[in-house]
């Protein structure tokens, strides 16, 4: 009896040691997202004007890129049966061999801190630089890259199926070779849609693929030539050709028209 009443006594402590124990684990609060802007492309015509602006011009864009982006012209950007589309063309247009578009939330929408998603699918063919990408309403910390770029993601044609995830700044760029970047392998990108995403915390900034983090800039100092991600930021959604990655190995010109089509944008922030 009593080697029974030792053991029972001894499951006693056990439990009450472990109860203690958890009572000590601090609750974290559960992160949750409430939309905060969105595009679900549930329309026809031109990118809803009180959502999207485009960027005009065929000057380079700093990146020696090869077409001209056109404005509310339907051969390069339209929304159709509940899919944005942005459409490369071998077409000369004011003095450019190529023409395309850029549209952006500028001067309509942007954020602070927050969960960007995008359901796309990706462009294929030599000579192409599709970008899903953001820049900062204000350049506080001077012209780029000083002030910052966030890439939710890019891919360059003569590397089909190979995503980029990066950022940039003073310190981290591609013009020095010192971006940070995260290459990844993704069959039939240019076949299927797939969801781009990040969330953007004050202290770091995690790059999503389907759900599934890939990864992480970390906040490891407050010195803005390192961390200017404290700033409002709008989005970007282009078609490139050309240029100094996109062209780096040509241009084929038998792929035209060639088009990036968007499913949805959600842009997040976080309750608790």
């Amino acid at each position: 009896m009593f080697k029974y009443f030792c053991i029972a006594l001894f499951l006693n402590l056990l439990f009450a040691c472990i109860k203690i124990h958890t009572l000590k684990v601090p609750v974290q609060p559960k992160e949750k997202w409430r939309l905060i802007w969105n595009d679900e492309f549930d329309y026809e015509g031109f990118p809803d004007k009180n959502k999207w602006d485009y960027d005009i011009g065929g000057w380079g864009w700093g990146n020696n890129e090869q077409q001209f982006y056109t404005a509310y012209d339907f051969d390069t950007a339209r929304v159709t049966k509940g899919i944005l589309i942005i459409e490369a063309h071998k077409k000369k247009h004011k003095g450019m061999d190529y023409k395309s578009a850029r549209i952006t939330t500028k001067g309509k929408f942007d954020f602070l801190y927050g969960k960007v998603e995008v359901r796309a699918k990706l462009p294929k063919g030599r000579g192409l630089w599709p970008a899903i990408w953001m820049l900062p309403k204000e350049e506080k910390y001077g012209a780029w890259p000083s002030s910052g770029e966030i890439d939710i993601v890019e891919m360059v044609g003569y590397e089909e199926n190979y995503i980029y995830f990066s950022i940039h700044t003073h310190l981290f760029n591609h013009k020095i070779g010192t971006q940070k970047t995260y290459k990844t392998y993704l069959p039939k990108a240019t076949e299927y849609f797939h969801t781009y995403g990040i969330e953007w915390y004050p202290y770091k900034i995690d790059f999503f693929l389907n759900g599934v983090k890939l990864y992480t800039f970390n906040k490891l100092s407050d010195d803005w030539k390192y961390w200017p991600f404290n700033e409002r930021f709008y989005l970007i959604i282009n078609l490139a050709v050309g240029g100094s990655w996109g062209g780096a190995k040509g241009i084929d010109n038998s792929i035209f028209p060639q088009k990036m089509e968007i499913d949805y944008v959600r842009i997040y922030q976080l309750v608790y």
